[in-house]
């Protein structure tokens, strides 16, 4: 049986400053994941499965319970901060906190603990910094999805040690409003589409976000204009201009709310003719933290709990049935920030935590 007092096998800043020098932008995750299915394919206890640029460890045990851990192994394009740096006990460099300290936590525990007291899987997936749509997590719900099965999931998303609890769900509308074409300097001719705007843009800037509290967890809408395209040319007024607003909704509101909802802010400044397109929506997911699994985590290791109030993957795992929650070192304000950091304590907080759970299960109650 593993110990369940052990610490971990490696340093785990120097490991993941290792993982942060292998260059894994969205797409060419290729050569980091060689490396981390290599690495789990040399451990016997693990059930080691690749999809594409995915690689999913599971431990086959007959436990009564499956918590899966799972992370993805791309970031965002470097900005000079591609090379890891350590000073002390602070790690420098692209993916430190998102996520490729939480990679390193999860490798730890694979490798190490060959007997959990809960049967593992262990998912390393792609490209979850570009659209949806692209998802490696997703592409493997989608031809293997018998691989995700279990319990609960933990998500390592930078979190800096606290349970982040769901998520909320994400909209991008893209607004267009019509106007009418005339010469700049007769402009009573026409009518311009894009000082129309002025009151819609006022309107989203005295929004008065919800703030419901969910089991304990308080999330915070928004709404955001986020970009804007219009204009013909230098000395015509211009007869359209579109407006895409995204718009962060609590798991209390399904997509079809959420939408209503946008459109009922924006109602007052349509006119015939003018569009209203949803370009993308993803629903988000309530908060599961009391699930014995995820329970036991929080009240074992007195984490806090939050919610989270972006959108992660644990809305996935949450729409099949699979309750998940956020938990991952690293601050998530620092991420795809030229000066991304890590520091050791929260790395190692949250292995202790991890380990703990997979090496106790959770208790009995």
């Amino acid at each position: 049986m593993t110990d369940p007092t052990a610490g971990p096998a490696a340093d785990l800043l120097a490991a993941t400053a290792v993982l942060v020098d292998v260059a894994s932008p969205s797409r060419s995750e290729g050569p980091i994941v060689d490396i981390v299915e290599a690495r789990l394919r040399a451990a016997e206890h693990l059930e080691v499965t690749r999809v594409g640029d995915n690689v999913v460890a599971r431990t086959a045990l007959g436990r009564p319970w499956r918590l899966v851990l799972a992370g993805h192994t791309d970031t965002v394009p470097a900005d000079g901060n591609e090379t890891a740096r350590l000073e002390g006990d602070r790690l420098h460099g692209l993916g430190a906190a998102d996520m490729k300290g939480g990679l390193a936590v999860m490798l730890d525990l694979a490798l190490t603990v060959t007997e959990p007291a809960v049967d593992c899987t262990y998912v390393f997936y792609a490209r979850e910094e570009v659209a949806a749509a692209e998802s490696g997590l997703g592409e493997l719900f989608e031809v293997r999805p018998d691989l995700l099965v279990g319990d609960a999931a933990v998500l390592g998303e930078p979190t800096d040690g606290a349970l982040e609890a769901g998520c909320q769900g994400t909209m991008r509308l893209r607004v267009t409003l019509v106007g009418a074409r005339a010469h700049t300097a007769r402009p009573w001719m026409g009518r311009n589409a894009i000082h129309r705007l002025g009151g819609l843009l006022n309107e989203l800037d005295a929004y008065q976000e919800r703030r419901p509290v969910i089991d304990g967890c308080q999330f915070r809408e928004a709404l955001q204009a986020v970009s804007v395209d219009g204009g013909v040319a230098g000395n015509v007024v211009p007869d359209r201009v579109a407006l895409v607003i995204n718009h962060r909704f609590a798991p209390d509101r399904t997509p079809v709310e959420a939408e209503a909802h946008v459109r009922s802010v924006l109602g007052g400044w349509l006119e015939e003719g003018d569009q209203v397109e949803v370009v993308e929506v993803v629903a988000g997911a309530a908060p599961a933290h009391t699930h014995p699994l995820i329970s036991t985590l929080v009240a074992r290791n007195h984490l806090e709990v939050r919610a989270k109030l972006g959108w992660t993957d644990v809305a996935r795992f949450a729409a099949r049935g699979v309750p998940a929650a956020n938990l991952g070192p690293g601050d998530s304000t620092l991420a795809h920030t030229p000066d991304e950091h890590l520091d050791r304590g929260p790395l190692e907080a949250v292995w202790a935590a991890l380990h703990d759970l997979v090496t106790r299960g959770p208790d009995p109650s």
